[in-house]
């Protein structure tokens, strides 16, 4: 049996790519993590596909869009849930999340979230907004306490800990 091979490519920055990040940790899944930086940006766009990122290769093949980058990553690290309605229901959570974060501020009202990989995107996203808006959860604790559960997770605060320092 053969060993994948996993290289992320994106901007030395969180973003897009940060969803991917915190799976591959989670699950202890080693990969490549290739940062890009803006001032490069314009001579290589044209040789990634789409000309955008991130892009995910799995053993030489690449993938695009971060959302299924993460959907794919998801499967591969058994996070999708115990059922095809659950794997729909952590994939429209994930959905809403991302239709939310074209909204500042941002916040979510349900505190029954499950423990799914959406858990995972929360956090992404959640880390993106408190620098754009801090405090923007003050008062929402059921949204703290599934931030802190996710810090509390030891693979996930190992990535945070050692990820390189940027401003999103």
């Amino acid at each position: 049996m053969t060993m994948q091979s996993y290289k992320l490519t994106y901007f030395n920055m969180r973003g897009r790519a940060e969803l991917p990040r915190y799976i591959f940790a989670y699950a202890g899944i080693a990969f490549e993590d290739r940062r890009v930086e803006w001032n490069d940006w314009p001579s290589i766009k044209k040789t990634f596909p789409l000309g955008k990122l991130p892009v995910l290769e799995v053993n030489g093949v690449p993938l695009t869009q971060s959302l299924a980058i993460a959907r794919f990553l998801a499967k591969e690290a058994g996070l999708v849930g115990n059922s095809k309605l659950a794997e729909a229901q952590a994939d429209a959570l994930v959905d809403t999340l991302n239709d939310f974060t074209l909204l500042i501020p941002w916040r979510e009202d349900n505190p029954q979230i499950k423990e799914t990989w959406a858990d995972l995107y929360c956090h992404v996203c959640f880390t993106t907004f408190s620098v754009l808006r801090p405090g923007f959860a003050d008062d929402h604790p059921a949204l703290c306490g599934l931030i802190d559960r996710v810090e509390a997770i030891p693979n996930v605060a190992k990535w945070i800990q050692s990820r390189p320092t940027t401003e999103f």
